[in-house]
């Protein structure tokens, strides 16, 4: 059985955005407001199955402008830069094969 949780990128009406995530698996659907609660929902669907996720499928909804996108990728990478710079090291890949020679 994979792991698979769909992320969906909404336009709350008001000119901010949510994301509705939902667990394939079992169809439970948590919303989250922001990026923070994003990363606790997650975690916590994820704990069902020992923590492992196989994929994350992200969607947008058509009425999510692109500033919207923009500011949760900016916050995606800032978010991502505070990980690996607490692991030493990165957590998805650069595109840089090592010649291991």
């Amino acid at each position: 059985m994979a792991v698979i949780f769909e992320s969906t990128i909404k336009a709350d009406g008001i000119g901010g955005w949510y994301i509705e995530l939902k667990d394939t698996e079992d169809g439970r659907v948590a919303i989250c407001k922001d990026l923070q609660e994003y990363e606790e929902k997650i975690e916590e669907l994820g704990a069902d199955y020992g923590g492992h996720i196989d994929e994350v499928r992200w969607n947008q909804d058509t009425d999510v402008t692109p500033m919207m996108l923009d500011e949760i990728r900016l916050q995606m990478a800032a978010i991502r830069e505070k990980i690996e710079e607490e692991k030493g090291e990165f957590i998805t890949p650069t595109g840089i094969i090592k010649d291991e020679k």
